[in-house]
């Protein structure tokens, strides 16, 4: 793969995502609505994460869960490259119960990095079974070691105070609303600057860039069921495609186009 290169691969169990990059790209701050578990394979990157700063380098894996605000930048000009599988929060959950014998349990990461070449060694022969699509045994059953390894490093997240719990079903049952700063302040009950504070210091965004990525989530999911690119901006919120592509490209590093050649 050469510097500079993403490259998304289909995977075998659905609900999952597999993205290897090359690349020298700084990524600003912003979330997934998927978990992610990845390998740094050359070079080094520092990140800000909802769980604190922290550096990678070559062998160390790192997650990130759904929703959790975070950056990337690489250590040095010959960037770095990793390997990443992102999981739809039902795939995780289902997991999780089939590993607590039917007793659900929440589950995040509470680990940004992991320098344990153990971890590393485990998660990428996950990683080979599930792009090599053939068959499910495999990669669930390498899948749900991997999960079962990593429970006991769970922990609870962020605390969100419940008037801004509020503002945020706001924003997360319909991402493409027209929604003001005063929606928001009159669904939490608090001033339009007690939101922004509140938010800000909640989940590490201001409202609109929260909005902004809850968009960017919405437009992979049209992607992968098939919808064209100008109808996943317009039904996500975007003002116009070349809106969605910047949105897009600063939160994944490659284009919506190239997400969506991807899925075929």
């Amino acid at each position: 793969m050469k510097t500079g290169q993403f490259r998304m691969r289909q995977c075998v169990v659905e609900g999952v995502e597999a993205v290897e990059a090359d690349t020298a790209h700084s990524f600003g701050r912003h979330t997934h609505d998927q978990f992610g578990i990845g390998v740094i394979i050359r070079g080094a990157q520092t990140s800000a994460s909802g769980r604190g700063p922290v550096e990678a380098g070559p062998g160390d894996m790192i997650t990130v869960n759904p929703g959790e605000v975070h950056d990337g930048h690489p250590i040095g000009p010959e960037g770095r490259s990793w390997r990443m599988l992102y999981f739809d929060p039902g795939v995780i959950a289902q997991a999780v119960l089939d590993i607590g014998e039917g007793r659900p349990e929440d589950f995040v990461f509470s680990r940004p990095v992991m320098n344990d070449g153990d971890a590393s060694r485990r998660l990428l022969p996950v990683y080979a079974a599930m792009t090599q699509m053939r068959e499910t045994l495999a990669p669930e059953t390498g899948f749900l070691q991997l999960v079962a390894s990593l429970m006991d490093r769970q922990s609870v997240s962020r605390f969100v105070p419940p008037s801004i719990n509020q503002a945020k079903a706001l924003l997360d049952d319909d991402p493409a609303a027209a929604t003001s700063l005063s929606d928001l302040a009159a669904a939490s009950g608090l001033s339009r600057f007690q939101v922004v504070r509140g938010f800000s210091q909640a989940t590490g965004m201001t409202p609109h860039a929260y909005l902004v990525q809850r968009r960017i989530g919405a437009v992979r999911r049209l992607i992968v069921k098939g919808a064209s690119l100008a109808d996943a901006a317009f039904a996500s919120g975007f003002a116009d495609q070349s809106h969605m592509t910047r949105a897009f490209v600063r939160a994944y590093g490659m284009t919506p186009g190239a997400y969506a050649l991807a899925q075929n």
